[in-house]
């Protein structure tokens, strides 16, 4: 098999609305190494991360989802 040497293939977009628990558990499973949840309007660093998903929840809910 074939080393992954980018982030996995995956749709940002479908994470909004779950529940931030699960998203990122379920980031986790499709392949993120690194998985960073926030409030939205957090100061966050913004190098870029191979392998980070980033979600900014609200009220336990993801309504921010970015890679890197």
């Amino acid at each position: 098999m074939p080393e992954q040497t980018g982030p996995p293939r995956d749709d940002p977009e479908g994470y909004l609305g779950m529940a931030a628990e699960d998203a990122e558990a379920t980031a986790r499973r499709r392949g993120w190494t690194t998985v960073r949840v926030v409030p939205p309007g957090a100061v966050v660093t913004l190098e870029y991360l191979i392998g980070r998903i980033n979600f900014a929840a609200d009220q336990g809910r993801v309504v921010r989802c970015w890679i890197g």
